[in-house]
């Protein structure tokens, strides 16, 4: 006797679209859809539909799988064991387990069959059903009102009918053979009558592939559902390069609701980690294996690597894993063999086909659309410093430090804005204490950056992109780059409103009190903001989405 058989019902009188089971849902027949998963699990021989059409029955022969055909078929009740009864009983003489397959939930796949199978044989049960969970308040319906099923005079959690319920999805059960043919064993106890032994069954919970077509709505979901790609984004955030590229991943993914996103950090990324946990998206975090291992073990359709420059071995792993790539900001090697590149804060590059170099290609957060841009102000009476995510050598507290006594002297206020990497804020608040300064406010971790740029005069800020988010802003700014990369960052130069001092490390105090002296001048600030005034990033975010998702379209094709 064999271990175990897959049925699948498919009555064309049942359904509830004309033709449902032979119409194509994502380019495939739900009854083709139904026979490569089981077939993926059970080899033909040991696959039988039960058909009421021949055009079901042809498909059957054609993909050499078992039929039984009888054009009077059709059920008349959701117990789809009672009636498949003759069929099985028929089958119990050969196998010990059935697997009933329903078409209607196409979903489904042989990955969930094999592990329904798993689970239904380590407990030993005589069952096995799908089911999803829903949490609903449950109502009687008494003459034209109605009324709540539980009482709520308790005040107990689920008392007033919101109840967690187990909900039967007819994708799949597992049967036990023999139960059709056993007699029921008894049990008893001391002083009692002999009572039937309850057949076990298991539950096997399918929640978001659940989904059963029972209309044309049904059919809409399962069909977006299935063209769904897979879109991997690869980043790093840690204290020595920050977390813009988080940011932009994340902004990013926000705007791709279509299809399936998975987050890869690489090893060191333990910030980044943190960060887009909060977010409720699924992460991968790299191990010991090489990057390419743990990005292509998520079978991607479309990988975003936004972590600083590619080398050519890891794109040449992805391009031969059959994924399409994505780079931002990338000048490396493998920076040739991506399908496309954005070097938004790089403008010296030649924009082609394949490269995107420049401001038109910086994605503004959607925070700053509805923002209240500043107008131009005749005084300077509030300096916003920020220097990051992380800011690891911590300039915030340098440059403030500088520019606190003019500001204190002139009556301006300080905004001192640090991210969640920022390292030293215990610290900062101590020196803060220390200054008794009411005008400089320090925010550490804030959602909403263009808060903080509202009301702004002047800014004081590193070359990220925080630049353009302050030209859209319309805040004039003075830029001190943490390192060589970022100070190539062209941007930040004053034909876009901003004053570029230079690399951190090699501009000393003196140069950084002068320049913000001469900014606080009205007349050289008025001629930064018109530039600004100019400027428009509005549209740019759904130019670069729209980039990204026109490789999954050309991919399909």
């Amino acid at each position: 006797m064999k271990e175990r058989c897959i049925v699948i019902p498919a009555i064309k009188k049942n359904a509830v679209i004309p033709d449902q089971l032979v119409k194509k849902l994502a380019g495939v027949t739900l009854m083709e859809r139904a026979i490569h998963t089981a077939r993926a699990v059970a080899p033909g021989e040991d696959i039988v539909v039960l058909t009421d059409s021949q055009e079901i029955s042809l498909i059957c022969e054609r993909t050499g799988v078992g039929f039984h055909w009888n054009k009077d078929l059709r059920f008349t009740s959701l117990d789809i064991v009672a009636e498949m009864r003759d069929l099985l009983g028929d089958l119990a003489r050969r196998y010990e387990h059935c697997i009933i397959l329903r078409a209607s939930c196409p979903l489904l796949t042989w990955v969930d069959v094999e592990d329904a199978w798993k689970k239904y044989l380590e407990a030993g049960a005589d069952s096995l059903v799908t089911v999803k969970s829903v949490r609903q308040r449950i109502w009687n319906v008494r003459g034209d009102s109605l009324e709540r099923l539980l009482d709520c005079a308790t005040g107990e959690a689920g008392a007033c009918g919101e109840e967690q319920l187990l909900v039967e999805s007819r994708a799949l059960i597992i049967l036990r053979l023999a139960l059709l043919r056993e007699t029921p064993q008894v049990v008893s106890g001391p002083g009692r009558a002999p009572v039937p032994r309850p057949n076990k069954v298991i539950p096997y919970f399918l929640n978001e592939r659940a989904i059963e077509i029972q209309g044309y709505q049904d059919w809409w979901i399962c069909e977006r559902l299935l063209r769904r790609r897979h879109v991997v984004f690869v980043v790093a955030g840690y204290p020595a390069i920050g977390m813009g590229h988080v940011f932009r991943a994340l902004m990013l993914a926000h705007e791709i609701t279509s299809h399936k996103i998975t987050f890869v950090c690489t090893r060191e990324s333990e910030l980044a980690v943190e960060s887009i946990a909060r977010k409720d998206y699924r992460i991968v975090r790299q191990g010991h294996e090489d990057l390419a291992d743990t990005v292509l073990a998520q079978r991607p359709d479309l990988v975003v690597n936004d972590f600083l420059n590619t080398d050519a071995a890891y794109m040449e792993r992805l391009r031969a894993g059959g994924a399409r790539c994505v780079n931002f900001e990338d000048e490396g090697p493998g920076a040739t063999l991506a399908n496309l590149v954005v070097n938004a804060l790089y403008e010296s590059g030649r924009t082609t086909e394949r490269l995107r170099c420049g401001a038109d290609y910086f994605c503004l957060r959607d925070e700053f659309v509805g923002a209240r841009r500043n107008p131009l102000r005749p005084d300077v009476r509030t300096v916003l410093l920020t220097f990051g995510g992380t800011d690891q050598r911590d300039c915030s507290r340098r440059i403030l430090d500088i520019i606190e006594p003019i500001c204190r002297a002139y009556g301006i206020s300080v905004r001192l804005v640090a991210g969640p990497g920022y390292a030293h804020k215990e610290a900062m608040e101590a020196h803060l204490r220390k200054l008794e300064n009411p005008l400089v406010e320090f925010t550490w971790a804030t959602n909403v950056m263009s808060r903080m740029m509202e009301g702004a005069d002047l800014a004081i800020c590193s070359a990220g992109r925080t630049v353009y988010e302050l030209a859209h802003m319309r805040v004039p700014g003075m830029v001190l780059a943490h390192h060589e990369r970022e100070a190539r960052h062209t941007f930040a130069r004053p034909r876009n409103g901003f004053a570029f001092v230079g690399l951190m490390d090699r501009v000393d105090d003196v140069k950084i009190r002068n320049v913000f002296l001469a900014m606080l001048k009205q007349a050289r600030r008025a001629r930064f903001w018109e530039r600004q005034n100019r400027l428009d990033f509005t549209a740019n975010k759904a130019r670069v989405v729209g980039l990204m998702l026109d490789l999954l379209d050309r991919d399909e094709t």
